[in-house]
């Protein structure tokens, strides 16, 4: 199948492609979505038993999934901006290379200092796919159809964080946690067979790197210089792009009031399930004492609930407002960490089966018309800055919350679990005071 089908490299008049190529196009473009996903949610449930097996704490293998997203972080606006230079296909492309290659280092990784080179370079080829994930399915769906497109999206990545947790149980049940970065090989070679900046990572991964230091109780002054110094870095970068033609940091998509919102929105959204994701198989496994896979089927009813609501709520962004839908996922989202941290001692499996429910269904309903608003509110023309922006949020959010689990497990030790889950309450209740004000902006 030629690699022609998924390039957004065309004049931005063209709305969409034909029906008969758009098929193949969005297949090519989510097999690639669904296995940077699948790979999230797989490393995720498997940090207990890396840790256990690598002989490392729970701080310190929380790395395993924090350099990953330090990697996509740092690299999602070079390469958006990159992508259109180059054209988006090849960033395309070559993340997919690149994360299967990374995938398979990972598998053979003998020590968490040689698992965390490979999720570098992992999180280094996601970043390519991820980057310009959004500008594609932009590109290929028409605009009376995009909240379809990007409703699929949404139901894509949770989909795929709904099989994480069971297949991972089920691997891990029968064999190493290495298998479970095994399992994104086969997922790259289908996709490829379908579809055949300095300045930004310094700012981003410093204030990552600040607050994972914090966690490790590092010295005060040494915390308070990388955050410091991501300040600097990002002002400077500020600066710098302020003119360019196809800067890194699309400041001017910033100036839109709607656009500005809604990237806010979704990195509070996603820091939510950084929070939850990272610390709930700790808590269910240290204090309930539950098994690996009765883990793995506790974290399902999110993503699945997500998969569900997200397509739905796809649909209803085509009639209603963002604002009104965004404000309503997130305080479902908010309401479900709370009484997430509120289980009690000797929870039954319906207690935490519902409320995960209940955080997946505001997820879900926020995540598509969040990002068509997003989408819509850049020019067409700016499409690869905005897809960047849509990828970088998410992934922020995501680094953003996995950090401060960290730093939550790092301060109160097993009870830094419940203050996570509080945390992620919090989140969700500023994420929801943002959305509900692009009620009141004008779009431009």
């Amino acid at each position: 199948m030629s690699t022609e089908i998924i390039s957004a490299d065309r004049p931005a008049a063209v709305d969409g492609l034909p029906a008969e190529r758009r098929g193949w196009a969005a297949a090519a473009i989510f097999t690639a979505l669904a296995m940077a996903s699948l790979d999230t949610a797989i490393a995720n449930i498997a940090l207990p038993a890396i840790a256990a097996d690598l002989h490392v704490g729970p701080a310190d293998v929380i790395w395993v999934v924090n350099v990953y997203q330090i990697a996509l972080v740092a690299t999602l606006l070079p390469l958006a901006a990159l992508g259109e230079i180059v054209g988006h296909r090849r960033i395309y492309l070559g993340g997919l290379l690149l994360f299967t290659l990374a995938s398979l280092f990972c598998a053979c990784a003998w020590s968490l200092p040689s698992l965390l080179v490979a999720r570098v370079l992992q999180g280094l080829g996601a970043s390519g796919i991820m980057s310009v994930n959004t500008a594609l399915v932009r590109f290929v769906y028409p605009g009376r159809l995009q909240g379809r497109g990007f409703g699929h999206n949404a139901m894509v990545v949770a989909t795929a964080f709904t099989l994480g947790p069971t297949i991972a149980s089920g691997i891990l049940a029968v064999g190493p946690w290495s298998w479970l970065f095994a399992i994104n090989i086969p997922f790259g070679l289908v996709a490829m067979l379908i579809g055949l900046a300095l300045l930004a990572a310094g700012c981003l991964g410093l204030f990552i790197l600040g607050i994972g230091s914090a966690a490790h109780h590092t010295r005060p002054e040494l915390v308070l210089t990388e955050l410091a110094a991501a300040v600097v870095l990002g002002w400077v970068l500020i600066r710098r792009q302020a003119d360019h033609p196809a800067p890194m940091l699309p400041i001017d998509l910033f100036r839109r009031p709607l656009f500005a919102l809604s990237t806010a929105t979704a990195i509070c959204s996603f820091a939510v399930q950084g929070l939850a994701f990272v610390s709930l198989p700790f808590y269910f496994e240290d204090i309930l004492g539950r098994s690996q896979v009765e883990t793995g089927f506790f974290m399902t009813p999110w993503p699945l609930v997500v998969a569900v609501m997200a397509p739905i709520a796809g649909r209803l962004s085509d009639r209603y407002p963002a604002g009104i839908l965004g404000s309503v996922g997130m305080a479902l989202l908010g309401v479900g960490m709370a009484l997430l941290a509120m289980l009690p001692a000797n929870p039954h499996l319906l207690d935490i089966v519902w409320r995960m429910a209940i955080c997946g269904c505001g997820f879900g309903f926020f995540q598509a018309p969040n990002m068509k608003a997003l989408m819509s509110s850049a020019p067409p023309g700016r499409s690869g800055s905005a897809s960047g922006i849509v990828a970088t949020a998410r992934l922020t959010g995501q680094t953003t919350g996995a950090a401060l689990a960290a730093l939550c497990f790092g301060l109160a030790g097993r009870e830094g679990a419940t203050i996570a889950l509080v945390l992620g309450a919090a989140f969700a209740a500023v994420g929801c005071v943002m959305s509900s004000l692009r009620l009141v902006v004008k779009p431009q």
